[in-house]
């Protein structure tokens, strides 16, 4: 019997690794994607070297045409089971102050990038009556949180619907909305995670294991830990400009 397989963006570290190390120990394949050809290979062996299974690569800056028609291609052109649609960055100066370029990467990285990957495996899933897509958003999206939380708010709304939608034929879709993760996102934005109390921190292993639970249970929405269900809860009674203050840094 042929093993199932995921494709995982964002694949060499953090949130996206931990899944392609987490789906590799229950037998899936891998197709790894990330703009880094060296990391890749070196994560691919090093799953195939612990788990036995297949892992490809596929080095695309999904930011850019060529790389994300790459990637789309490699979607449909393949079995996918299993998509995870994790890369991701952030910003850290407010809308105004950031050049408008980076600006629209950021949202189509977010937005576009999902939707265009979601659509391809749709279109090899449904006929196959199976398939599981895994959205990363971010418990930035239930808050007002600048174009970050916008485009995560996008993905939690958009994977709701798709959950509805699409389960009577065989797909789960489901977006996982977590907080501060220990990863390099935070790194990569130059934030002092130091500001941010060491409670309110999840491992990625954690974060993980929660989420394909929530998969396997077909749930919408998967967020991480009760602090973090209590965070979501916080948002809707709270008044809106208190939240904003507190605006949410985390994936």
């Amino acid at each position: 019997m042929t093993p199932p397989t995921a494709l995982i963006t964002g694949a060499t570290a953090g949130i996206g690794a931990e899944f392609a190390r987490q789906l590799a120990s229950q037998g899936h394949d891998l197709v790894l994607v990330a703009r880094d050809a060296d990391r890749l290979e070196e994560r691919a062996a090093a799953l195939t070297s612990e788990f036995g299974v297949a892992a490809s690569t596929l080095a695309a800056d999904l930011m850019t045409v060529d790389g994300l028609a790459a990637v789309e291609a490699r979607v449909l052109e393949a079995d996918i089971d299993v998509l995870v649609n994790n890369a991701g960055f952030g910003l850290v100066p407010p809308f105004d102050e950031n050049p408008i370029d980076d600006e629209v990467g950021h949202l189509n990285l977010h937005v576009l990038v999902p939707m265009r990957l979601s659509h391809a495996a749709l279109q090899q899933m449904l006929p196959r009556r199976s398939g599981t897509i895994i959205n990363i958003a971010s418990v930035a999206g239930f808050t007002p949180r600048g174009t970050y939380g916008a485009a995560k708010a996008w993905v939690l709304s958009f994977s709701r619907w798709a959950n509805i939608h699409y389960r009577d034929r065989g797909i789960r879709v489901t977006a996982v909305a977590p907080g501060f993760v220990h990863t390099e996102f935070h790194e990569r934005m130059d934030v002092d995670k130091s500001t941010v109390p060491s409670f309110m921190w999840l491992n990625a292993d954690f974060l993980v294991r929660v989420a394909l639970r929530d998969v396997a249970r077909g749930k919408a929405v998967s967020i991480p830990s009760a602090r973090y269900k209590f965070v979501v809860w916080l948002t809707t009674w709270a008044p809106q400009r208190l939240i904003a203050k507190g605006a949410l840094r985390g994936r």
